[in-house]
């Protein structure tokens, strides 16, 4: 499953919401984001560990791929009924936006949950998708100090 959407905003206000872990909190559904442990390069490379959680629930994710500014991968670890998940997130400049790529291939856990996962992890990447390019286009300025 695959979602697009334009961020009127560059690649650099677009990459640190999906690249750093503690800014999801800023634009997605969920109130908790951070590491519990760092990746390289420190802090949100390859090989760090994710929390994001919202009212108690939430998912651990491992960075697989992290190449600023235009390419995140992760993997679930915990707290989605799956196998196997891989979600890649590529960020390619389109004019003065932001073209915002998420997909996502899993395997089902529990025999006969497939097409129930794909329903659900679909509206998560088309809602990730679309809620990082509407935060980037209000405040297109990368650094969240501003």
């Amino acid at each position: 499953m695959a979602a697009t959407a334009r961020a009127e905003a560059p690649v650099a206000a677009v990459w640190p919401l999906v690249g750093e872990a503690h800014r999801w909190k800023d634009w997605s559904f969920v109130t908790r984001s951070g590491l519990e442990r760092s990746g390289r390069p420190a802090p949100d490379g390859v090989g760090a560990v994710r929390r994001f959680s919202r009212m108690g629930i939430g998912s651990r994710e491992e960075v697989l791929a992290w190449d600023p500014p235009r390419h995140l991968a992760y993997t679930v670890l915990a707290g989605f009924p799956v196998r196997n998940h891989r979600s890649d997130v590529l960020l390619t400049p389109e004019g003065n936006g932001t073209l915002i790529s998420w997909s996502a291939t899993f395997d089902e856990m529990v025999p006969g949950t497939g097409r129930l996962m794909e329903v659900v992890l679909s509206r998560l990447v088309h809602g990730f998708a679309t809620a990082a390019a509407a935060y980037a286009g209000r405040h297109p300025d990368p650094d969240p100090s501003h």
